[in-house]
């Protein structure tokens, strides 16, 4: 098991989309992801190392995760419904096989190490279909509107109630919370060992955690798309920080 070294910023692996990109001449598939999310690690004093989707072997796990302090499972398209027994709604991305296996597969490598992991929004419907539990796949068949996914590359602001006693509130204290979305799905069952830590007034899941010492924090929001408020990106930082301290 590797540790940081001491003095070394702890380094934060990032899960990326794979697509296709258009840039001048080329149209091909490449790896990606919004700098937002690289910003929202690099100032708070992290450094980011893109994990784009990629063959899963026990090697290439392994060797990921030994370089890495931190796990952050981004944002894209649906987790397969297949995952989690469903067929799929014909509003659900094309299944990624990809990334999901490749996602799945570091965050139980990360889970077996206990590296801290932060999910974000499709982030935190894997870590809910890896734990056993199912998705809402079109929101508004629910809810009855778009009220999350308003649109023309626009986040839906809202709020959300954090729990008290929860990680989650140690980072942003119990109560309101203001979020910014950009999702048609949500948590419909939640998986087992995970604990709601904050719902929207509509009920949907905002945010799950695992009780136990080891740091596992995800949210349905999109906190990488508000500079102004680091502190979920500080938190699984400092949590980084101290397990490779706890290391050396």
């Amino acid at each position: 098991m590797t540790a940081a070294p001491a003095g070394r910023p702890p380094v934060i692996g990032l899960t990326t989309y794979l697509e296709r990109i258009q840039q001048d001449i080329w149209d091909l598939r490449a790896p990606y992801l919004p700098a937002t999310y690289l910003d929202a690690v690099t100032t708070q004093g992290g450094v980011g190392v893109l994990l784009p989707p990629q063959p899963v072997t026990d090697a290439a796990v392994e060797a990921t995760l030994d370089g890495i302090d931190a796990l952050v499972i981004t944002g894209g398209l649906d987790v397969d419904p297949a995952r989690y027994g469903q067929a799929p709604h014909p509003t659900t991305d094309r299944p990624r096989e990809d990334r999901d296996a490749w996602e799945l597969a570091l965050l139980a490598g990360a889970r077996r190490r206990g590296i801290p992991v932060f999910g974000i929004c499709r982030g935190l419907q894997l870590i809910n279909v890896a734990f056993g539990g199912t998705l809402h796949q079109h929101l508004p068949d629910v809810l009855g509107d778009s009220r999350y996914q308003i649109g023309g590359g626009v986040f839906a602001r809202g709020e959300a109630t954090v729990e008290p006693g929860t990680r989650l509130a140690d980072a942003l204290g119990a109560g309101g919370t203001s979020i910014l979305s950009y999702h048609h799905q949500g948590i419909d069952r939640v998986g087992d060992g995970l604990v709601v830590s904050a719902r929207s007034a509509d009920g949907l899941v905002q945010g799950i955690e695992t009780a136990g010492e080891d740091y596992l924090v995800a949210v349905q929001w999109h906190p990488e798309q508000d500079p102004s408020d680091p502190r979920l990106f500080a938190a699984v930082i400092d949590q980084a920080a101290a397990r490779a301290a706890r290391l050396r």
